[in-house]
Parts: C-alpha cells; sequence; structure tokens
C-alpha cells in the first residue's frame, strides 16, 4: 500500500501539464438591451521550445507555466473573429486580474455604492451595466503566482518574478489564445492598471517585436511608466514636484485649505500645478544654494497648497514625502488618508508615527473582492480548484526583480513611444484620477510630454481624469463616466 501511493505520488508530480478548460453561457442587460455572452474560464500550459525532448514533455517543446484566464466572449455577433477583443491584468506587480474584473469590465461587478466605502460582510457581486462586452470582448490574464496561474511542477516560480519575464510570459500567453481562439485578425486592445501599465507599455513592444502582432489600442489605469516620477530620494526631485497637485487635491477634499483656495477645484489644481512645474521645481534644483528668504517664501506656498503647517514643510527640507504627507494632514484628528484614494481615512494605533500603519483605501477593497471573486468563479462559472487564489501575491512583490534596469530607474514610456512610431495607428487612453496618491496625475501628464513622439502622433494619445482614486471605477459617478470614455476611445480606435 505504501509503495503504490508512493507511486501515485511519482505520476502524480511528472504528470504532463494539461489545459483545463469550462465554458458556460450567460446574459446581461447593457442599456436596456440583452447580450448573450460565453464564458471560457481555465489555464492555457505555456510552453517553450526545447532543443532537446526529455521525460514527459511534449516533442521539442518544454512546459514552463499553467496560466489562469477568464475570458468573455459575446455569442450575437455576425463575424466573432473580427469583433476586437481586450486583455486585461492588472498590476502590483504580484496582483491578479480581479480588480479591473470585478470593478468595472467584466458583466459582473463588486456592489460598494456610491462612494465605493467598506460594505458589511457578506458582500455582493451584481450584473455591471457599465460592462465593456457591448464593445469588445474580454480575456483576464493573471501573470504567473497570481490568481491560480502557478509554474509547472520543476520550474522555479521565481523565474517569472521580473520585468523581462512577465512580459514575456504574458505576450507570449496572447500569442497563444489569439491562435487557439482566431483572434488574430481581430481588433486588439490591451488595458493594465497600476504596475500593470508598465507591463502593458512593455507588451506594446514584445507583441510587436516578437510576434509581429500589432495593436490597436492601450488603455492605461492609473500609470506608472517612468518609476524616476514616483519614487522618492535625495537625489531625485522629480516626485516632489509631480506629487504637489494630488496633495493639493487631497487637501480640498478633507477642506484643509483656505477658503480661498476651497471655492474652485479646477482654478486651485491650476494654480498649484503652474507652481509645482515653476517656481516650486526651480526652488529645489537650486538646493542648498537657495536663499533663505527664498526657502522660507516657497515653504509657505507648499504649505498653503497642501494644508500643512509650513514649519513641517521646512522641517522636510521642502520636500513632502507622500507616506509622510498621508499621516501628517490629518494628524490632528488622528486620521490618516489613503495612498491609493486619498478620498478615505483610517485610524493607525500611534497618532504619533511618522508613516500610516495600513492604507485605508486599500483594505476598503480587499474583503469584497476576494470573498465575490471566489464564490463567483466556483459557483457561476463552475471552476473549481483548492489551491489559493493569490488576489495579490506578496511573496511575488518581495521578490520581483528589474536586472535589466540595474542603476537606472525602470522606464517604460520609450517602449510605448517606439511602439508608436513604428504603428501610428496604435491609439492610447489613459486614465487618472485626482485622488490618487500612488501614481499621481502630474506625474503621468510629465510621463506624456517626455514620451518622444512628434506633435502629429500626440493626437493619438487621450488623457482622462477622474474625481477619484487610483481604482476610480469604486467611485460610481467616475464608473459611468469612464464606461463612456472607455467606449468612445475602443470605436475610435478600430477602423469603420
Amino acid at each position: 500500500m505504501a509503495e503504490e501511493k508512493e507511486n501515485k505520488a511519482a505520476a502524480t508530480q511528472t504528470a504532463e501539464p494539461i489545459d483545463r478548460i469550462v465554458e458556460t453561457e450567460h446574459r446581461v442587460t447593457i442599456g436596456g438591451r440583452e447580450i448573450r455572452y460565453t464564458v471560457t474560464t481555465g489555464t492555457l500550459v505555456l510552453r517553450e521550445e526545447s532543443e532537446k525532448k526529455g521525460e514527459g514533455e511534449s516533442e521539442g517543446e518544454k512546459a514552463r507555466a499553467s496560466v489562469f484566464f477568464i475570458a468573455y466572449t459575446r455569442r450575437d455577433v455576425e463575424e466573432p473573429a473580427r469583433r476586437p477583443v481586450t486583455f486585461s491584468f492588472n498590476g502590483g506587480p504580484g496582483s491578479s486580474s480581479v480588480w479591473l474584473h470585478l470593478g468595472i469590465l467584466g458583466p459582473r461587478r463588486v456592489d460598494l455604492g456610491d462612494k465605493g466605502d467598506l460594505p458589511p460582510p457578506p458582500y455582493a457581486l451584481i450584473d455591471n451595466e457599465h460592462t465593456l462586452l457591448d464593445e469588445t470582448d474580454l480575456v483576464f490574464i493573471d501573470p504567473v503566482s497570481t490568481g491560480y496561474s502557478r509554474a509547472v511542477t520543476g520550474e522555479k516560480a521565481r523565474d517569472f518574478h521580473n520585468f523581462k519575464k512577465d512580459i514575456e510570459s504574458v505576450g507570449d500567453f496572447i500569442r497563444l489564445y489569439a491562435t487557439r481562439y482566431g483572434r488574430w485578425n481581430s481588433p486588439k486592445f490591451l488595458i493594465g492598471e497600476s504596475y500593470g501599465t508598465t507591463r502593458a507599455g512593455g507588451l506594446c513592444g514584445y507583441l510587436q517585436d516578437r510576434h509581429g502582432m500589432f495593436l490597436n489600442g492601450v488603455m492605461l489605469v492609473s500609470v506608472v511608466l517612468d518609476f524616476q516620477t514616483l519614487l522618492f530620494s535625495p537625489s531625485n526631485d522629480l516626485p516632489a514636484v509631480l506629487y504637489l497637485p494630488s496633495y493639493a487635491a487631497t487637501a480640498w477634499y478633507h477642506k484643509r485649505l483656505t477658503p480661498e483656495l476651497q471655492k474652485d477645484f479646477a482654478a486651485t489644481i491650476r494654480e498649484v500645478k503652474a507652481f509645482a512645474l515653476g517656481e516650486y521645481a526651480t526652488a529645489l534644483l537650486r538646493g542648498a544654494s537657495l536663499p533663505a528668504n527664498e526657502r522660507t517664501a516657497i515653504a509657505e506656498r507648499v504649505a498653503r497648497y497642501t494644508g500643512l503647517t509650513r514649519e513641517y514643510v521646512e522641517r522636510t527640507d521642502l520636500r513632502v514625502e507622500i507616506m509622510r504627507f498621508c499621516k501628517e494632514l490629518m494628524r490632528d484628528r488622528h486620521l490618516v488618508v489613503g495612498r491609493l484614494d486619498s478620498r478615505f481615512t483610517g485610524r493607525d494605533r500611534d497618532a504619533a508615527g511618522s508613516t500610516p500603519d495600513n492604507d485605508p483605501s486599500f483594505t476598503g477593497v480587499i474583503g469584497p473582492y476576494t470573498a465575490t471573486f471566489n464564490d463567483y468563479v466556483r459557483g457561476e462559472l463552475g471552476y473549481e480548484s483548492d489551491i489559493a487564489y493569490e488576489i495579490l501575491s506578496f511573496k511575488a512583490n518581495e521578490a520581483w526583480r528589474f536586472a535589466e534596469h540595474e542603476n537606472r530607474y525602470v522606464d517604460v514610456g520609450d517602449t510605448l513611444g517606439r511602439a508608436i512610431r513604428i504603428n501610428p495607428f496604435l491609439k492610447v487612453f489613459v486614465a487618472s484620477g485626482y485622488y490618487d496618491l500612488a501614481t499621481p496625475f502630474l506625474a503621468t501628464e510629465y510621463t506624456f510630454d517626455h514620451l518622444g513622439i512628434d506633435e502629429e502622433l500626440q493626437k493619438n494619445v487621450t488623457v482622462k481624469e477622474y474625481e477619484a482614486g487610483h481604482m476610480m471605477y469604486i467611485h460610481r459617478d467616475s464608473l459611468v463616466r469612464m464606461k463612456g470614455d472607455l467606449s468612445e476611445f475602443i470605436r475610435g480606435a478600430v477602423p469603420r
């Protein structure tokens, strides 16, 4: 009996990885019209060509990873192979695709009310009348070590936890899906959020260069293409400049500004942007050579726009780091503001600390999204697995490597710019939230102002800003507006 168990275990370990696919049929009402669709849920095995056939391998191929996906395809269309298809993923970099999936794009979404507040459990999944399924088929991809995606037995998960291999594996999955499901001649789009925009920028180049796959459009939600715009350090003044308008927006939302600045949000933001890119940037560049009287004047302006005190701004050397701002803005009320969405506030154990214990805008969404997805994938989509669905893999995050960018900042802006120059039909949609302190809107504007494309190609880029945070779609008004903006973008990027 013991020998039989050992043999079974050995067989399981050496068994050839196989695809696991489940299909179900559903319907949803969008704009008063019923749409019927098929959901394909499961895993595809990614293989690499191998020079030598090993035991348990297909001829000339080696299995590397099993990638989980959920694809929504509309059924009532005349030419399914010519219908637009959008490949979606989130960031982290160790995040599954659940946020865009159940937040805005898919036909079902998490119910967080109008503002996006954390409701009491149990949580609800409701029909999403704002889904993009009326415009495009949707394929949600979980990169290796996220969701149900895993490296196969004998392969190391950490080999996928790096900038280059992540782009290659997701790109190879897109090629495989397009081949298996006959979508090579469909209008093709990518949509990524947060680090997913970094991945998307890299994929635009990889798909063109490696697979000859040209895209119609890429949609970037809460953008980080150039990490120099976000990473605070003593030798990098750029984040201090680019975060300032987002600090002002946050202070405005929580009514921490003077009555004059509280009157008109748009006018205040314009004023702060002009100061940030002008006098403030110049002052920071001057460093210790800035005269004391000018330093005091700049500190007063920064304090006025951020809701902080002049003394505090001076103690930060005029450079207010993001987590310090989250802790300091409402310290007098023992509150911290969220990093992903600064509309949200929470309480820390230590009100005297320098940085927050947690992000109240993240803890407000992780529970509802995790519970509803695990219920949905089994109950409605019929896909069963006993392994944990990794909503956000902290292990992957901590192990992530950027070997190609050692001694310099990660930047895929040039990759995206080159992709547009090669394919001048490639359109780009950019979505930013005013209250996003993870990827601030002025940093996004700065990135696209330095993309290296000429004036004619700059018309390919559409930029929209929303009155919410990193996941702007949890705010109902922004969700409605974003659906309209994305639909218009997709229609405009597909030749008629």
